[in-house]
């Protein structure tokens, strides 16, 4: 290396600290995240006064016909019960409301919002879309899963929904919810579109991803992929499915088999543990959730990433629960045959993110001809790392210039 040193390169001395590639997180949503970080934050609220105190706060000195937009909440952190345009009506006489739920797949609009949008008890379920009713058929404020996306304009790649989430029971499994017996959860696209979206995507050489966390959803999605490859033939195009959370059995070795990159953000299992047992069954939940280790046994490129703001963006933590798969409150591991080792984490973070992506050519390791992006961490022992999992981050750079601190 001192052969390419001239007047102008500046040495460092790491002092034995760790260094590794720059982190890639695969899964967030930059635009709603940063939106949401100016907008009503409902985000660790565990019941009903808190929730109604933060609109409260957020409606005082608006002006009048403005929305009030957020969210954040997370109906399991306060019991499971659903909140009601009811709770806000009376504080928001003059305003209208939305509230996303944490997972971006439910909800919550004021009396005033729903009257905006035309939606009544004569309105019949949106195509993908749930408007959940209370026992006489009125709207109770609270929509599942609508295409409210599809007002952004395109970027890029190309993504599509297989089906809704585990926490708003909207995720399509082949059995029921155990806490709603007639429940299967919700098909957010058909497959016919799905298929032609995906076919007229990839002919036009944009990369695929397809959220998928329900068992059904997931084979759907693989279903449907397959048939795209002998449509348009084989390439590299390295098709994705976002989440994958919740697997049969006979599906882990698809991914491997078909090329497709598992794209998982590991945090998620920290909220995911107990509500998968209340909502799928102890063995379902044991059976087929969070399968890292499996998918990468299978040969599988499995990609780790935040999903933030549904959670909080951190690599170093999410490699954490990659590695220990503890719940807040938990002793133990969940389903620990599936925790994945430090070099293993780390891969899934860098080089195997940057291969779903297609930057490998330039990030993701460490090696000659890619850019200088790596991170040096405040220890200097991987096992103290692999015991502790506590470091944090103490400088970072990109394509070889300090950019953190």
């Amino acid at each position: 290396m001192q052969n390419f040193a001239g007047d102008k390169t500046k040495v460092l001395d790491l002092e034995g600290k760790v260094v590794v590639p720059g982190f890639i997180d695969s899964h967030v949503h930059f635009i709603y995240g940063g939106l949401q970080m100016m907008r009503v934050e409902l985000r660790g609220v565990n019941g009903k006064d808190e929730f109604v105190r933060r609109v409260r706060e957020a409606v005082t000195n608006l002006e009048e016909g403005s929305w009030v937009l957020g969210g954040g909440w997370n109906n399991d952190l306060w019991g499971g019960e659903l909140p009601v345009a009811s709770w806000i009506d009376d504080i928001t006489p003059k305003n209208p409301v939305w509230l996303t739920r944490m997972d971006g797949h439910m909800g919550l609009a004021n009396s005033m919002a729903l009257k905006l949008a035309g939606i009544s008890s004569l309105l019949q379920n949106p195509n993908g879309g749930t408007i959940l009713r209370s026992a006489d058929g009125e709207p109770t404020g609270l929509l599942c899963c609508n295409e409210t996306h599809s007002a952004l304009d395109p970027r890029g790649g190309v993504k599509g929904f297989a089906d809704g989430s585990l926490g708003s029971n909207s995720a399509l499994f082949y059995e029921p919810y155990s806490d709603e017996p007639h429940n299967y959860g919700l098909q957010i696209t058909n497959v016919e579109n799905l298929f032609n979206m995906t076919v007229a995507s990839d002919k036009a050489g944009l990369q695929v991803a397809i959220h998928a966390i329900g068992d059904k959803a997931n084979d759907m999605v693989l279903d449907m992929y397959e048939s795209v490859v002998l449509t348009n033939g084989k390439r590299d195009r390295r098709f994705r499915i976002e989440h994958a959370q919740h697997l049969s059995p006979g599906t882990i070795s698809r991914f491997g088999e078909q090329g497709i990159i598992a794209s998982v953000q590991p945090d998620h299992l920290l909220d995911d543990a107990d509500s998968a047992r209340k909502k799928l069954g102890m063995d379902r939940a044991e059976r087929g959730s969070y399968q890292l280790q499996s998918l990468l046994a299978s040969n599988a490129q499995l990609a780790l990433g935040s999903d933030w703001p549904v959670v909080h963006i951190n690599p170093l933590r999410s490699i954490k629960t990659a590695m220990k798969r503890i719940p807040p409150g938990w002793e133990n591991a969940w389903i620990p045959s599936e925790c994945l080792s430090l070099k293993d984490a780390i891969i899934a973070h860098t080089i195997s993110a940057a291969y779903a992506c297609f930057l490998d050519d330039d990030l993701g390791s460490l090696s000659p001809g890619k850019l200088a992006d790596f991170v040096m961490l405040s220890t200097s022992s991987w096992d103290d790392f692999e015991t502790e999992a506590s470091a944090s981050v103490e400088a970072t750079y990109i394509a070889g210039s300090q950019a953190y601190p």
